[in-house]
Formats: structure tokens, C-alpha cells, sequence
């Protein structure tokens, strides 16, 4: 299946669909964005779609494929036309964009001592959960 997001105003994700890849294949057999764009806008009536790949999360494609648009798309998420990326909502303030993976970073990076841990915008810092 093909995943495409449908952008709202200020290039924000309101929607996430699957197409059978089918849909998207052209003469040749070739599958090709542009063709799912066209089937979801006579679908839906709705024009602003982007294919986004549900094995991408940070610029990595999880079966060793060639990694899409950096992220794969959810609800909430802003499509960067410049990045071609898909980018999720920031989650605190003080963290900040890596323009690599397109994936927000803490100021402080998470621990690795094996507990779990939740952070305090309020400090700045990793509060423990759980010890392990």
C-alpha cells in the first residue's frame, strides 16, 4: 500500500490515506506519485496530496530502501517544500530541528542508563520514571 497525506493551510497534514499500489502504476508497470494524486483528487475532490513512505522515520528507510521525504507523514505534521520533508509538530519549545533527519532534538540528549524518563521543559532536564 501507498501512503499519501492530504496538506492543509500552512502546509499542515490533516489526513493520511492508503492506495493500492496498483493505482499507481502507469503504462510501463512504473508506479508514479503523480497518478495517485490524481486518483485521490477525482476520489475525494480534494487537490494538495504528498506521497510519504511508511518504512521513512529520520531520513532512514527501514528495509534499506532509499528513505522519502525524511519522515513518514501523521496527523499534525507540516510538509517543508523546501526539505521536501515531512516534519512532526514540535513537542517543547527549547528542542530544536536537526535538518538532517528532520527530527526535533532535546537540548539535553536522552539518558542511556536503561530507565525510562520524561521531560521537564519546565528544567530542562530528563526526569526518571522508572529505574531500572
Amino acid at each position: 500500500m501507498a501512503s499519501f497525506a492530504k496538506i492543509g493551510l500552512n502546509n499542515k497534514v490533516i489526513e493520511v490515506l492508503s492506495v493500492n499500489n496498483e493505482v499507481l502504476h502507469d503504462a510501463n508497470g512504473v508506479e508514479q506519485e503523480s497518478i495517485g494524486i490524481d486518483f485521490l483528487t477525482k476520489l475525494t475532490g480534494y487537490p494538495l496530496w504528498k506521497q510519504t513512505s511508511y518504512n521513512t522515520h529520520g531520513g532512514v528507510h527501514n528495509n534499506n530502501g532509499t528513505p522519502f521525504r525524511k519522515n513518514h507523514a501523521g496527523i499534525g505534521y507540516t510538509y517543508d517544500e523546501d526539505k521536501d520533508a515531512f516534519i512532526p509538530k514540535k513537542p517543547f519549545n527549547s528542542w530544536t530541528l536537526n535538518e538532517d533527519t528532520c527530527l526535533w532534538n532535546p537540548p539535553i540528549s536522552y539518558p542511556t542508563d536503561g530507565g525510562r524518563y520524561i521531560w521537564n521543559e519546565s528544567n530542562l532536564t530528563w526526569d526518571i520514571v522508572e529505574k531500572i
